[in-house]
């Protein structure tokens, strides 16, 4: 299937899950995330704000933020960057996401583990996003260096995930 077919399938299948199926999923993706030694010695996290149809991360994002740095992606023009995270200063921001306002950036050599969302992954990292990009413009920077979580759901786990070039893969996907 192409990008676009695969999207639009995803899509359906999200939509498909209840609240319960989704909390249910969600609770299961991010206690397997801290099981991992990457994530126990993980000082700075990089997580996100879930959409409706994501791994909801309410819950981890008051967790954990009690006991390591997590920080969230901003997009400003082209590139994501990533700021502290607060849920006092979450506002709206691009394509309806959450983000952080606050303005100091975290470095993407100080990030030690990213969590990243994904339309579709393959079981070897390959990863589908939304199409705009962020991601593999931001992983690929020269400076990031972090370990790479893919998480979904476990109908989005498909062998059939075309990749390009500048698609960065992750380094271990979880999903329930």
């Amino acid at each position: 299937m192409e990008k676009r077919e695969i999207r639009s399938v995803m899509r359906k299948l999200n939509g498909s899950l209840t609240v319960s199926e989704r909390l249910k999923a969600s609770a299961a993706i991010f206690s397997a995330v801290e099981r991992l030694p990457e994530f126990r010695t993980a000082r700075t996290v990089a997580l996100f704000s879930a959409l409706a149809d994501e791994p909801a991360t309410d819950e981890v994002l008051e967790r954990w933020s009690a006991t390591r740095r997590i920080v969230l992606p901003r997009v400003e023009g082209a590139s994501m960057r990533f700021y502290p995270y607060r849920s006092e200063t979450l506002a709206f921001g691009a394509f309806g996401i959450l983000e952080p306002q606050g303005e100091e950036e975290c470095p993407p050599e100080r990030i030690d583990l990213i969590i990243c969302p994904g339309v579709a992954f393959a079981n070897d990292g390959r990863r589908l996003g939304r199409g705009k990009g962020y991601y593999d413009r931001y992983l690929s920077s020269p400076a990031f260096r972090a370990f790479r979580i893919g998480v979904c759901y476990a109908h989005q786990i498909t062998d059939d995930v075309p990749v390009e070039e500048h698609d960065v893969r992750m380094d271990l996907v979880i999903c329930p």
